[in-house]
């Protein structure tokens, strides 16, 4: 059984701090892995990734001593979310890039998860989305298009990219939506363990055999792998099981919807560019359907 979220203002301001780590460590997550598969081909930057990942968690691990999963069937459970959410979903997506997909077709696809997490959930977890969330998760969904919309190109989509980068959406949503079914109580410290060995178990052989296992050994390389191990692998996927224990699946993953803002804001301050009028009005009508989307529904009067 799930936890009930609790009205409670101190767990909501903490709610609020780990919503926007996450929605800017997985904004700028996208320009580390663009970083990383410069120098390694995408499941041997992957492996490199959870290999560095064990290294950091064993020691931590060994430390802290968590309870691990009790049963045989909680195991699986673990593993098969996080083949899901970390193996397939970033084979996925980091392929998407690899083969040359445009940013803008990348971000649009990716923005579906909100609407498909409000669909299965509606059905798996009896979560009813009111109207003014619906309305939320589509002006979320039609804000992130204009934010992009120039850079999409149609021209710089192939078949191989367009099945990775659905691939990466449909296991992000599954894997998300698993975990939170299956692995309720698991603790998170030993469950990134685990599906980080999993991951590491299915993605090296991969590397060997589709890409000869070749690195480029650089210090960009190795500061996107740090960068995405620690603060996205570890901190931040631990950050969005948190918040979906807590709340509502509809609720948390609207917050999908925002970091392409924090891109175009990172460009603005990086680099200087300016958006465009049609990115600033889909800056706003995303702002406004995250907003209706994470809209908490009113507690029944005592």
């Amino acid at each position: 059984m799930l936890p009930k979220a609790v009205n409670n203002p101190a767990l909501h301001r903490t709610d609020a701090l780990l919503a926007w780590y996450f929605v800017i460590v997985w904004g700028s997550g996208f320009i580390a892995t663009k970083i990383g598969i410069q120098y390694a081909a995408p499941f041997t930057f992957l492996a490199l990734r959870f290999a560095f990942g064990l290294s950091c968690l064993i020691p931590l691990i060994l430390w802290l001593k968590p309870p691990w999963p009790k049963t045989h069937r909680q195991w699986l459970h673990v593993v098969v979310a996080g083949l899901l959410m970390h193996a397939v979903h970033l084979s996925g997506t980091h392929y998407a890039q690899y083969l040359g997909m445009s940013a803008g077709i990348a971000a649009v696809i990716l923005a579906l998860q909100p609407l498909a997490t409000a669909m299965i959930a509606t059905g798996w977890f009896g979560e009813r989305p009111t109207h003014r969330q619906w309305i939320g998760i589509m002006l979320g969904f039609a804000g992130v298009a204009l934010i992009v919309w120039h850079k999409i190109d149609i021209r710089a989509m192939t078949m191989g990219s367009l099945v990775a980068v659905v691939t990466g959406l449909v296991s992000l949503t599954a894997g998300t939506l698993y975990q939170r079914r299956f692995c309720p109580a698991v603790d998170l410290r030993s469950g990134a363990l685990i599906q980080f060995a999993a991951s590491l178990l299915v993605l090296a052989p991969l590397s060997i055999a589709f890409e000869g296992a070749r690195v480029n050994w650089s210090w960009p390389l190795l500061g996107s792998i740090a960068f995405l191990v620690v603060l996205a692998s570890i901190l931040g996927v631990n950050a969005l099981h948190t918040l979906m224990r807590r709340g509502e699946a509809t609720r948390v993953t609207s917050m999908m919807y925002l970091p392409p803002i924090f891109a175009v804001a990172a460009e603005y301050l990086i680099f200087g560019v300016v958006p465009s009028a049609i990115s600033i009005t889909g800056i706003i009508i995303t702002s406004v359907g995250v907003a209706m989307a994470m809209a908490r529904k009113a507690l029944p009067p005592r």
